[in-house]
Parts: structure tokens; sequence; C-alpha cells
């Protein structure tokens, strides 16, 4: 059960690699999280994130887990429930592809739309039928300001990540009233390895802000949580802004 503060005591990450997931596990160990569920592709790096955790005082365990093989996710994310309940969920797996590949390569902008959006919806719905059984627990998601308006430049990860912001906010409303807190999760640009290479916006932010926005917003049971914060303002006048002007200040 979470703590009269409202942060978990045991957290399953989907998408156990990621560094944005795993400054969040740290920052939530070193308040009351005892119990991690890594689940992602079977690696190295999987296992020394565990091994990591472990090291901080957390029983770190890991399960094979694959955004592309939704038939698998309610069996391997079953047996994870059945070991106790999860008092949160963190949906933090994502690919940015390559736009210019991408465009010309349909088979792969497909693979990044099934990573990002129809692999999120299966293991969505699986870990929020299991939270409603349980009667509490909250499940977050890793979105982006990506999301919000389509840029030439990555309109394919973005409107991957649209769907995702709008299938997020659904559930929500659907899980209202049922014990179960979803939280949507709006970076904006996040140095990573993931992002090494690119260039870095105005509001660019870290896993480490993004981590404890996190968990203000699991203390504030926030529905929506932008990092940093000012990108709130920015992208509404952006949304409203008329498609000429748009095309000229964004690539």
């Amino acid at each position: 059960m979470k703590d009269a503060f409202g942060l978990p005591q045991s957290l399953l990450i989907l998408g156990g690699t990621s560094e944005i997931a795993l400054a969040t596990a740290r920052r939530l160990i070193a308040r009351r999280t005892r119990t991690v569920w890594l689940a992602g592709r079977p690696s190295p790096a999987l296992e020394q994130a565990a091994e990591h955790l472990r090291g901080l005082g957390a029983d770190a365990r890991t399960v094979a887990f694959d955004a592309l093989d939704p038939e698998s996710h309610e069996s391997l994310l079953g047996k994870v429930f059945a070991e106790g309940d999860i008092d949160m969920v963190l949906l933090a797996f994502g690919v940015l592809g390559d736009q210019a590949r991408d465009e010309q390569d349909p088979v792969s902008a497909v693979r990044v739309a099934q990573t990002n959006y129809t692999g999120a919806v299966s293991a969505g719905l699986v870990c929020a039928r299991a939270l409603q059984a349980q009667g509490h627990g909250s499940l977050v998601v890793l979105s982006a300001v990506a999301g919000e308006r389509a840029r030439r430049s990555d309109f394919i990860y973005g409107s991957s990540k649209a769907g995702l912001d709008v299938f997020t906010q659904g559930l929500g409303d659907a899980l209202y009233g049922t014990g179960v807190h979803v939280m949507v999760v709006r970076p904006g640009f996040v140095v990573t390895r993931m992002t090494a290479g690119l260039p870095r916006t105005a509001l660019a932010t870290t896993p480490e802000a993004v981590a404890t926005a996190v968990e203000t917003g699991l203390r504030r049971r926030s529905e929506t949580v932008w990092v940093p914060g000012a990108l709130r303002y920015a992208m509404s006048a952006l949304r409203h802004a008329p498609r000429p002007l748009f095309r000229r200040l964004t690539v």
C-alpha cells in the first residue's frame, strides 16, 4: 500500500532500462519504495539496472516483457501482480525512431507506432484491470510534448505519443472513482542516451527533474504533469498558432 504521503511501496516499471524510469525508481527508493519490478527485454542492461537498485536497498526483480508482443502481456504481467499488490505502474517504454528513415520505410514507421502506442494500449489495459482488482494504485504514463502538435521533424513519433496521451486520459476517466489514480507525464526534450546528438530545446530537462515531478504529482494525485512546468504555457500558445506560423516556428 502507499504511505501517508501517497508514495508507493511497490513499483512496476514497464521499460526497465529507461533512464527516466530508473531516476524515478531511485527517488522513490530513497523515500519508501522497497519492491521494484523491472519489465523489459532480457539483456545485460536490464540485469545491471536491477543490481543497481538492489544496491540502494530495494528488492529489485526482472521480468521479460516485449511491447511488440501484446499477446504475452496478460500472462507475463499477471504473474507480477500475482506476487503481491503493486502500488504504482510506470509505463516508460518507447522509441524515437528516425524520422527521415521512417518516412521512406513504412515498416519502420509502423514499428514506432506499435511500440509507443499499440504496445502501450495493451500493457496499459492489462495493468489498469489488475490495479482496479486491487482497488488501489497509480498508473503513471510517460507521454511527451511532441504529442501536443505535430512537427515536421518528428511527426511519426509525435503522432504515436498523441495517441498514447489521449488513450491515457480516457483510461483515467474510465477508472475515476475506482481507487486507481492515472497520471499523464508530458516531458519536453529530456537529455538521455536516446536523445544524444539531437539539438536541445530551450526548455530541455533531465531524467532527475522528471522523477521529481512524478513524485510531486503522486503526492498531489495530479492527472497531468508537465516537465518543466513552463511547457504548459508554451504549448498552449503553440497549440493554437496558425499552421503557416507554426511551420516557420518549428522544423
